[in-house]
């Protein structure tokens, strides 16, 4: 290598970006994926994360194109990853907590550190990607206005709780991060809970979504979605099959994987599925392309989810040319440009709203043309550019 080269290596600044998972299926996941690949190429990237990483799973799933030599994966010691796995904790707090304290350790190795898993101590500034303001209902601040036994209830409660002890997890650290928001919705619970004003960067929507011309696509539905409770996917079968009593040529795809902490859920889905087999189509753990091509195939979407708190799913399906149909609430309102005839409270809002959209070709056409302007505000492109500014930014700023 010549010296000139070395020394422009040398200059590479190096960032930590903390994550606990990084695998399949999950908008948050393929979000820290995205930041990776907007990252690798200019800075000298470590992750840090829990689980093992395959990077051909992850590329197939999210359409990245991560390579082993870009960037470093790390691990908190397998031995302590073993005892915290035997502990049961859905939401993976202990996780969070063992490496926000590990990366504590190892911070001065690097200029930025840097997470996408919400709220995050650093033990130093850093910039911080919020979903959702999970701590504060996790790890609540002791309440200052308590006084005597209830204010001494309160401190064991909240700040002797043990993950939040072995994290070292400091509010007040916290709140000096840089914080981004994945929907203006997201931004105002944060500035609700902290009174903290974050920058809102909507999450990339990954993959080629080819147009296909209305005429051509076919007049039915499709949903996309871990197959979880709270997707309602059982109330969306009800509701498109309610709309069959005067659209009975519509039909539904739904797009979804299986997760460990719901299994009940999925045979539920399963069973609903069965019973509709002339009309209902399941497909599970899809690639890329497969998704893309069912999404831009069909005329309509669907989502379940009531306050999402930006909708992945809901921009994938807009952006391959559906029009989409979703609850009255969370982020998923911006994505579809506050348009009350594709937005409902109830199912049988719901209903009633798609049968009305679904019988005038004069509204389909008017909504269709809305929701054309707004596709680009969910690219790859839009999302690594702007996370590109905001750490450029960051790091100029010299915190």
């Amino acid at each position: 290598m010549k010296e000139h080269e070395i020394k422009m290596t040398t200059l590479r600044k190096r960032i930590l970006f903390i994550q606990p998972n990084v695998r399949p299926p999950g908008g948050a996941e393929a979000l820290a994926a995205w930041m990776i690949e907007a990252l690798k190429d200019e800075y000298d990237l470590t992750l840090l994360t829990w689980t093992p990483v395959d990077l051909t799973v992850l590329n197939r799933f999210y359409g990245t194109s991560l390579g082993p030599s870009e960037f470093e994966i790390c691990f908190v010691p397998s031995m302590i990853r073993h005892i915290v796995n035997l502990i049961p904790d859905r939401w993976a707090m202990q996780r969070n907590a063992v490496l926000m304290r590990w990366c504590k350790s190892i911070r001065n190795r690097y200029d930025l550190l840097l997470s996408a898993s919400n709220e995050i101590d650093f033990g130093g500034p850093g910039i911080q990607y919020i979903h959702y303001p999970y701590q504060e209902l996790n790890w609540s601040r002791e309440p200052r206005h308590q006084r005597g036994m209830a204010r001494l209830i309160s401190f064991i409660k909240t700040r002797i709780r043990p993950w939040r002890i072995i994290s070292g997890f400091s509010f007040d650290r916290m709140l000096k991060n840089k914080t981004l928001a994945n929907s203006e919705w997201t931004r105002g619970v944060i500035r609700e809970v902290y009174g903290l004003d974050a920058t809102t960067v909507y999450p990339p929507v990954p993959g080629c979504f080819p147009e296909v011309p209305w005429e051509k696509k076919e007049i039915g539905f499709v949903c996309i979605g871990r197959l979880a409770t709270d997707k309602r996917f059982e109330e969306l079968i009800d509701i498109l099959m309610e709309v069959r009593t005067t659209v009975p040529e519509i039909h539904l795809h739904i797009i979804g994987s299986s997760v460990e902490y719901d299994r009940d859920c999925y045979e539920r889905v399963r069973k609903k599925v069965e019973e509709n087999e002339q009309w209902v189509f399941l497909h599970e753990d899809v690639s890329r392309e497969k998704l893309t091509d069912l999404v831009c195939r069909h005329r309509y979407g669907i989502h379940g989810l009531i306050n999402e708190h930006f909708g992945i799913a809901v921009a994938e399906m807009m952006r391959g040319g559906c029009i989409v149909f979703a609850p009255d609430s969370g982020g998923q309102v911006e994505i579809l440009g506050n348009e009350e005839r594709l937005l409902y409270h109830t199912a049988e809002d719901a209903a009633r709203k798609i049968v009305h959209v679904l019988s005038q070709p004069e509204v389909e056409t008017e909504i269709r043309d809305q929701l054309e302007l707004r596709k680009d505000l969910y690219t790859v492109d839009q999302f690594t550019q702007r996370i590109r500014e905001v750490v450029g930014e960051f790091l100029a700023d010299g915190v």
